[in-house]
């Protein structure tokens, strides 16, 4: 059986990419458009999830929470400008990286260390790591939603659920 954070990061890897599919069907402009709310455009929400994933990731891989926070400031910069589909890209190549890290860990509910430049010391683990990604992410996929919804667009189902039924042995 699949250790339940390996199905989770496949959910989240799953989503990203079904709410940057969406893009696709609707008008060029959405992507970078300018609104009034959290976020200034979706394409700065997407780049907020990537970039706080590619930060997690460098965290789980062993590299200092400071270390991954200033790469991340240069990352950031980098791909707030990127197309969807270059997203898409960015997003597809980082979840391979995830899945091959993840499934190297000889023991994912292993204790790590994290210590954050905000809020001290957390003893976690690998396990926990990775579901605070993936809740991070649907939370701002919930945001991205949201977004569409004001710009006078519908956004695509893509919770836990639906999921699970497109990727699971279905019984008769």
């Amino acid at each position: 059986m699949t250790h339940l954070t390996l199905k989770m990061y496949d959910y989240h890897a799953w989503a990203n990419g079904v709410i940057m599919d969406r893009f696709k069907e609707l008008p060029q402009d959405i992507y970078h458009k300018e609104i009034q709310t959290g976020f200034s455009s979706i394409s700065k929400v997407l780049s907020h999830i990537y970039v706080t994933d590619y930060i997690w990731f460098d965290i789980i891989s062993g590299k200092d929470m400071k270390e991954a926070l200033a790469y991340a400031d240069q990352l950031r910069e980098q791909i707030e400008s990127k197309s969807i589909e270059e997203m898409k890209n960015l997003f597809l190549d980082l979840s391979e990286r995830y899945k091959e890290l993840l499934n190297s860990q000889g023991n994912l509910d292993g204790v790590i260390m994290v210590d954050n430049p905000y809020a001290g010391l957390l003893e976690t683990s690998v396990s926990e790591t990775v579901i605070h990604v993936v809740t991070h992410g649907s939370y701002h996929r919930g945001n991205i939603a949201t977004m569409l919804r004001q710009l006078g667009h519908t956004s695509v189902m893509q919770d836990y659920g639906l999921y699970l039924y497109m990727h699971m042995p279905q019984t008769s």
